[in-house]
């Protein structure tokens, strides 16, 4: 749980608040101050206060999309207007607050944003593995792959690539394993979640 607030004081009471109801956070002065963290793995989300010297909450916001740091955020202001608020919900802001709040409003935010971390980071560690999976694939096993894709019967992927049916019987036995899919339609579903394409399974 990242605080970024230019103001001390406020920095203090949401950490308090937050502290509270069990949540464990760090505290950041500036945006510049948690571009500079490095790790951003684990499930988390930010609350930032819109107006700050230096990089403002709606550019934090940027910046972090653009290195692929896309923590849920919650914004908190005292001056926010609705063009503001509309900009942040489009970029994917949870909650745009504005002060005073109370209590009970902000922790249903951090809470959402929370949940929305978790199944974010779910799905990126069940991506990786997708794509673990697929490295193993051998290079005629990735041509195979991109015929079965294709929609291709046995004896199609078969004359296309120049070999008999039962070797492509083979090698898609080899791919579903490989891949853990329990069905066709699975691997389908896998190669969809990651964007993987006909041409990228065809390439060297």
């Amino acid at each position: 749980m990242f605080v970024v607030d230019d103001d001390a004081s406020v920095r203090k009471a949401l950490a308090r608040l937050l502290g509270s109801a069990g949540y464990l956070t760090e505290t950041f002065a500036s945006a510049e101050e948690l571009l500079a963290r490095s790790d951003f793995d684990t499930a988390g989300c930010i609350l930032v206060d819109v107006q700050m010297p230096g990089l403002n909450g709606l550019e934090l916001q940027h910046a972090l999309s653009a290195v692929d740091r896309q923590l849920p955020i919650v914004f908190i202001t005292g001056h926010g207007d609705i063009p503001m608020s509309v900009r942040a919900m489009k970029a994917g802001a949870v909650d745009f607050i504005t002060k005073p709040f109370e209590d009970d409003e902000l922790l249903k935010a951090v809470a959402l944003a929370l949940e929305k971390s978790r199944a974010e980071q779910n799905e990126r560690i069940e991506i990786a593995a997708i794509r673990r999976r697929l490295s193993t694939l051998t290079p005629r096993e990735r041509e195979v792959f991109c015929h079965v894709l294709g929609g291709q019967l046995n004896k199609q992927a078969a004359a296309d690539l120049g070999v008999v049916e039962k070797t492509i019987k083979v090698h898609r036995a080899r791919i579903m394993k490989k891949m853990g899919a329990g069905s066709l339609a699975e691997l389908v579903r896998m190669a969809a979640r990651i964007g993987y394409s006909r041409a990228e399974s065809s390439a060297p």
